[in-house]
């Protein structure tokens, strides 16, 4: 059979796919076929017959999952094992109150005297203002600060030099103990 057509070009064009199919077919090679999409479902195989049932008196096994909430689980489990025993509040405060030593508050007012590194020492401020008050020591609770200058400070006309004058400390209240 014999196609003519006034066209050379559509002529070539039909011959050469004439050729190609031949050639595939006889080469055994197809085109490739992509799947339809599936959208997230699966085809289900011959489904498979159902495990034999087991004996009612052994429950079935549960397998271990080692995620981070079976994990937090386990922890959980043991937490009451691994803490102490939860007091009640009037035990609470009585362990408090053993602890706590009876303190009072004092004023007063007593000189820090200056320490190796030159700073105050106000602790000892604090036992001595505490002493005075018939208690054994104490800590600082208030602190004040002053400047003393010699008198050359008060000549008119004369230049101040860093040595005139010094700051000192006070402890004005301290927390005493017996």
């Amino acid at each position: 059979m014999m196609v003519r057509s006034g066209k050379p070009a559509l002529l070539l064009r039909t011959l050469t796919s004439a050729v190609a199919l031949l050639l595939l077919g006889a080469c055994g090679i197809g085109w490739a076929q992509s799947a339809p999409p599936s959208l997230g479902l699966q085809e289900q195989g011959p489904q498979a017959p159902p495990p034999s049932a087991p004996a009612p008196s052994a429950p079935p096994a549960r397998e271990e999952n080692p995620g981070l909430i079976n994990e937090m689980g386990k922890l959980f489990g043991k937490l009451p094992s691994i803490l102490p025993p939860i007091k009640s509040p009037g035990e609470t405060m009585n362990d408090l109150s053993r602890l706590a030593k009876p303190s009072t508050m004092v004023s007063g007012r007593a000189a820090c005297p200056a320490s190796s590194n030159g700073a105050p020492d106000c602790k000892q401020a604090a036992d001595q203002l505490c002493r005075s008050k018939g208690y054994k020591e104490g800590k600082s609770l208030n602190a004040d600060s002053a400047e003393k200058c010699s008198a050359k400070v008060l000549i008119p006309g004369r230049p101040r030099k860093p040595d005139d004058c010094r700051t000192d400390t006070f402890v004005t209240s301290a927390l005493c103990q017996n």
